[in-house]
């Protein structure tokens, strides 16, 4: 089947990464054509702002995207292009498998683990004024309407892939009406899920059992700021940042992304890693029914980073960008779909 996929390759590493990830893609055979589009200060420079209305007109098209890393300016500059992104086309669903992967060390074994985070709200809703000079204040907006459809989605994700445990991941012992709000609508919803087992965790009380235990945990559903601290916590049970997908799903769209930051120190220096990069474009490929082409690049991927022990620089390796991505898409025409 042919695809029509928008692209925004990014900044910094991104187009090192996403260069090597359609590299991957055409080795495994499937069929796309992209919209190519800049984001962020590339687009700031020639369009006057950091998310065209010609890229958001592209993806509600096509209603899928590839996303590589885009630099967010600290404490000054424009606002977040994922944050843009979310709130124009209403992502509500932040999806970040966690999983072991083979010829990764770390100190943990056999995580296989789901963070699904509330995209929307929470203090991630900029809503901030200074009181008086000295004193800011910043609102934490949560709603019964993007709680219940969080909550619904993460048990529909368990059902789906079957999984058995949703673990909801809260503050209501301090925040008792707003995250009170939340736990709430969670308890309404998965009772019309009798195969999901839930589970309730505060979300200090989280962050240990994850350093501790984080084998015994399957989905985790949070609020945005609690979502966005946890994930990062978990993707350094399986070797950081640089191995692990992300997506931003809402209602029949989704944008799939490397999580990791756009790296300006290493971009073009050949020592960037793909593999985040890659696994957001198997979630794609999921998510656009190629589920075939989506194996085959995984358990090549897996191979080249297990059995060939091929890795780059931050993995403990010597591979360039372009030598890890050739053992990949090698292994791929070796190997041809059946």
């Amino acid at each position: 089947m042919k695809h029509l996929v928008t692209l925004i390759p990014g900044d910094g590493i991104g187009p090192e990464v996403t260069a090597a990830t359609l590299r991957v893609l055409s080795a495994a055979g499937v069929d796309i054509t992209w919209e190519r589009f800049p984001a962020g200060a590339q687009a700031l420079a020639e369009h006057g702002t950091t998310l065209p209305d010609a890229l958001l007109s592209s993806i509600r098209r096509t209603r899928v995207a590839l996303k590589g890393p885009v630099t967010t300016p600290v404490g000054g500059g424009f606002t977040s292009v994922n944050v843009g992104l979310r709130k124009a086309l209403d992502l509500y669903a932040n999806v970040r498998p966690v999983k072991s992967i083979p010829g990764v060390r770390t100190r943990y074994e056999n995580v296989d683990l789901v963070v699904v985070r509330e995209n929307t709200e929470d203090l991630y809703s900029g809503l901030e004024h200074v009181v008086v000079p000295g004193v800011v204040e910043s609102l934490k907006v949560i709603t019964e309407r993007a709680s219940t459809r969080i909550a619904r989605f993460a048990c529909d994700y368990a059902r789906k892939h079957g999984r058995r445990k949703v673990t909801v991941v809260h503050k209501a012992n301090i925040m008792k009406l707003s995250d009170g709000l939340f736990l709430d609508c969670f308890r309404k919803v998965v009772q019309h899920y009798p195969e999901v087992q839930p589970e309730e965790k505060i979300v200090d009380n989280m962050c240990m059992q994850l350093v501790m235990q984080p084998e015994r945990y399957d989905i985790l559903l949070m609020e945005n700021l609690y979502g966005d601290i946890l994930s990062d916590l978990a993707t350094g049970l399986v070797g950081g940042l640089g191995v692990v997908p992300g997506a931003n799903i809402g209602d029949g769209m989704a944008v799939f992304e490397a999580v990791h930051g756009s790296a300006p120190d290493i971009a073009g220096r050949g020592l960037a890693n793909p593999t985040a990069m890659i696994l957001s474009a198997t979630m794609m490929l999921r998510y656009i029914e190629e589920d075939r082409a989506a194996d085959r690049i995984e358990a090549a991927l897996f191979a080249v980073l297990g059995e060939d022990g091929i890795k780059t620089p931050d993995l403990g390796g010597t591979a360039t960008t372009t030598e890890f991505t050739e053992a990949i898409a090698t292994r791929l025409t070796d190997n041809p779909a059946d």
